[in-house]
């Protein structure tokens, strides 16, 4: 199955406690179709303290969303669209907006 969420893509999340915040990709975890985005889906984690360099306390750090519940922003018009693939004459497989038709990779 192709991709269509990858890392350093705009989205905007369209389900959850973050609804409509936008933020940038910084992981994509395909096998639990899971994305990590940016200042989204924080959590507060309850670390020890590991030695000698790393205090414990707690932590607050971006948790995995599912993929369903983000949008991806096209660059070209600037809103949160759905994403269909299509084949270039030179053969290359690129995603491209379904609103403005417009190619994203």
């Amino acid at each position: 199955m192709a991709q269509r969420i990858k890392r350093e893509d705009a989205v905007l999340v369209v389900r959850g406690k973050d609804r409509g915040r936008t933020g940038t990709v910084r992981q994509v975890i395909p096998d639990e179709q899971r994305v990590v985005v940016t200042g989204i889906n924080i959590a507060k984690r309850h670390m020890k303290p590991r030695p000698p360099q790393q205090a414990g306390g707690i932590i607050e750090r971006e948790s995995p969303l599912s993929w369903a519940n983000v949008r991806l922003i096209c660059p070209a018009c600037a809103k949160a669209v759905r994403i269909g693939f299509r084949s270039l004459d030179d053969g290359r497989k690129v995603r491209y907006c379904k609103q403005c038709n417009a190619n994203i990779d």
